[in-house]
């Protein structure tokens, strides 16, 4: 036996750390916050670091660590760092998670809300970027004020650093409020404006990972034609430089990769889901790009098929699942087909007096309980409930669905039928009528309205026996052919009496019932000829 590999998890929102999207909302602020606040202010701290590492070691030039730069380099260096990630980071996220508070405390997003939620991560890049623009004028004029000739290196590595900072703001921002967008693509109303789709997302990536590092090495190679630098110099540069494209491009791709991917993977767990069955199955949409659309399509896609097996459900419930299973396999059609059936026709003694003597809510409730009974012992041995007429009911036995003894089952299920019915659904009987021989099979009616059904001798005469069976006891009657086209083990379970001229037949009928209702030491009466009317 091969044993199935149990699937991957996925996380609702395409990650452990976002938590669930029914979480408490003082949970997901806390979370959100948290998730906004603390990368952005290690990526900053890293930013500054390295910027620092590449001026003072890296970037040919002259050096920063002179006397002169001391009080830039201890003084304004730190207070400005500090004070960049305490309003950049600190501040921003807070007023960003204080714009956001709609989602954060399960209220309804407006439109403007909703268009707010997908602009937040560019916000809050802009911010980064404005602050990096201004360490740049800073410390560029600090610098140059002290050694004019530090200008170019000091404005191209804080450049750098400050491009590649802010793409990580972008991707991780996206990363944190994926919660947000998916309050905000959960809510109805029209799909808002896609900021930054997989194409861009892409080029982000490798611009900001590898294009822009790649053109600082461009430019330390121009920058030597410019002042020439030492062989040692320049090689320990490009191998520095190198070492940050190899680390931070990938770090860029991978982040990337894995927005691009947690979408995908969502979609590719809930399609087993379906695949196995479960038509429950739904994700969670938090991506405002196509990705989104493909989220939003797979969850339209499952509700259509909740949809079509609702319905499907609903016509097999009206025509019988057989019928309708064919009706599905098969483009359905006027006309039919000749078949040996069974019929089996159940019809309620007294439903006059019933109808009379209890309400209406009454009547209803004592029906369906009878036509439980029914249903379930027809089902059980393959035949289908043809139609219900009122108080009674006609079930088929060999069609649509073929069986290898038809007959044999329709009169086990008469025999049953009374016995469940007497215990079951005692404040009422029934006459049971079973007849067998070749009708008609097929769908009858119009082009625009049509049913499946049986017509032919086997059903008029399963009518008629089952108001002959109203007189008899027990009152269930089969006929003689019904017997003979039985398997033997079901055929000894009953036994011929009368023969009689059925009402609106011209040959006669001989009788069966089941000989449990026989009482012993009785012999059947076969030589008298009575007509029934």
């Amino acid at each position: 036996m091969t044993m199935r590999s149990p699937r991957r998890s996925v996380a609702p929102l395409g990650s452990w750390l976002l938590g669930s999207p029914d979480e408490s909302p003082r949970r997901r602020r806390i979370r959100v916050q948290l998730l906004l606040t603390a990368p952005l202010v290690f990526t900053n701290l890293v930013g500054a670091v390295i910027t620092c590492l590449l001026i003072s070691v890296v970037v040919p030039g002259p050096s920063v660590w002179a006397s002169e730069f001391a009080i830039a380099n201890f003084i304004a260096v730190p207070v400005f760092v500090l004070c960049a990630v305490l309003i950049g980071v600190t501040w921003g996220t807070k007023r960003l998670v204080s714009d956001l508070r709609w989602a954060t405390e399960d209220d309804v997003p407006t439109d403007h809300d909703r268009s707010a939620a997908f602009r937040a991560p560019w916000r809050l890049t802009r911010v980064q970027a404005a602050l990096w623009g201004i360490g740049l004028v800073f410390f560029t004029t600090l610098y140059g004020l002290i050694d004019p000739q530090t200008i170019p290196k000091v404005a191209f590595t804080i450049a750098m650093a400050g491009i590649t900072v802010c793409a990580f703001c972008y991707l991780l921002t996206e990363f944190a409020l994926r919660p947000i967008a998916a309050r905000a693509l959960g809510s109805g109303g029209p799909q808002p404006r896609r900021t930054l789709g997989i194409t861009g997302r892409t080029a982000l990536a490798w611009i900001l990972g590898t294009g822009v590092p790649v053109l600082g090495l461009m430019l330390i190679a121009i920058f030597s034609f410019i002042r020439p630098a030492s062989p040692t110099s320049l090689a320990v540069s490009i191998l520095a430089l190198g070492g940050v494209i190899l680390l931070f491009g990938l770090l860029l791709v991978v982040i990337s990769v894995r927005a691009t991917e947690a979408p995908i993977r969502s979609v590719a767990q809930g399609m087993a889901k379906v695949a196995d069955g479960d038509l429950d199955a739904e994700v969670v949409v938090y991506d405002g790009t196509e990705l989104g659309a493909l989220q939003t399509g797979f969850n339209r896609m499952v509700e259509g098929l909740r949809e079509r097996e609702r319905i499907r459900d609903l016509f097999g419930r009206h025509v019988g699942q057989d019928v309708a299973s064919q009706a599905l396999r098969h483009n359905p059609e006027l006309g039919g087909e000749e078949r040996d059936v069974a019929v089996l026709f159940v019809d309620i003694i007294g439903s006059t007096t019933i109808a009379a003597t209890r309400s209406p809510a009454e009547v209803v409730d004592l029906l369906n309980r009878f036509f439980n009974v029914v249903v379930d012992e027809v089902d059980r041995r393959g035949g289908f409930v043809n139609k219900f007429e009122g108080d009674a009911a006609l079930a088929i036995f060999g069609a649509p669905v073929a069986l290898d003894d038809h007959t044999g089952a329709a009169l086990s299920a008469a025999r049953v039928l009374r016995e469940r019915l007497t215990a079951e659904v005692p404040e009422c009987d029934a006459g049971i009528g079973v007849a067998a021989g070749r009708a008609v099979a097929g769908n009858i009616g119009a082009h625009e309205r049509f049913e499946y059904t049986v017509i032919g001798d086997p059903v008029n005469e399963a009518a008629r026996l089952s108001e002959l069976a109203k007189n008899v006891p027990g009152h269930v009657v089969a006929s003689e052919r019904a017997i003979d086209a039985a398997s033997e083990d079901e055929g000894a379970r009953w036994q011929c009496t009368d023969t009689v001229t059925l009402r609106g037949r011209l040959e006669p009928t001989t009788l069966a019932v089941p000989a449990e209702l026989i009482p012993a030491g009785s012999a059947a009466d076969d030589e008298g000829a009575d007509s029934v009317e």
